[in-house]
């Protein structure tokens, strides 16, 4: 998806972040994009706050790859990918942020159409790995483990979205998407070892 299609898509943001603290949080409780409190402790925050923690790792996977990589042409698809990812994080967690009456037809969001591109990148890296005979265990390289991290703290938004679904109304394209990106997330990591030219850690049961 181009950044030409997106901004056809959803409204720019419209911000101005003079202070870092206001001092109003401090009883446990925080105001969603529509001006509601809410308690901290609520699903909803929970959910947002661990896209954000997701987003940070895939920042850190970015980061790895141009820390360990730079010199591999082959890696800065995946880091392009990654970055992409990171805006689309960005994005639900804005969407998760907003009571459902509150959003707007250009609010930011994931979309069916996203989920349907992530599965096309999915089948696009997995070509380029050899089948699994056994469970990997992550470990082999950094970015590896970087985005092993990222594959398990994303299945943790996603059961927190999923969560938040029992209660109230959540888009569906975003439980697909959280749940297409952790399998996202596996493919990369294999995918990363492979190019780096690295033996996979594989699982044995009878270590």
């Amino acid at each position: 998806m181009s950044e030409e299609s997106n901004e056809e898509r959803f409204r720019d943001p419209e911000l101005a972040i003079n202070r870092v603290y206001t001092g109003k949080g401090d009883r446990g409780q925080t105001r969603l994009v529509g001006g509601q409190k809410i308690e901290k402790s609520h699903t909803r925050i929970s959910a947002y706050g661990t896209v954000d923690e997701l987003n940070v790792l895939v920042g850190a996977a970015r980061q790895t790859i141009a820390d360990e990589h730079a010199e591999q042409d082959s890696f800065a698809p995946l880091s392009e990918q990654l970055l992409r990812i990171q805006h689309h994080l960005f994005n639900l967690g804005s969407l998760l942020a907003t009571l459902p009456e509150d959003v707007g037809e250009q609010m930011p969001r994931v979309t069916d159409e996203d989920v349907k591109a992530l599965e096309a990148v999915i089948d696009e890296y997995n070509e380029e790995c050899p089948p699994l005979r056994s469970f990997v265990l992550p470990g082999g390289t950094r970015l590896n483990i970087d985005l092993h991290f990222a594959r398990t703290i994303c299945r943790r938004a996603e059961r927190l979205v999923v969560d938040l679904a029992q209660t109230d109304e959540v888009d569906l394209a975003a439980i697909a998407y959280l749940n297409r990106l952790s399998d996202a997330f596996f493919v990369f990591s294999r995918w990363a070892t492979i190019q780096a030219g690295v033996d996979e850690v594989v699982w044995d049961p009878n270590v």
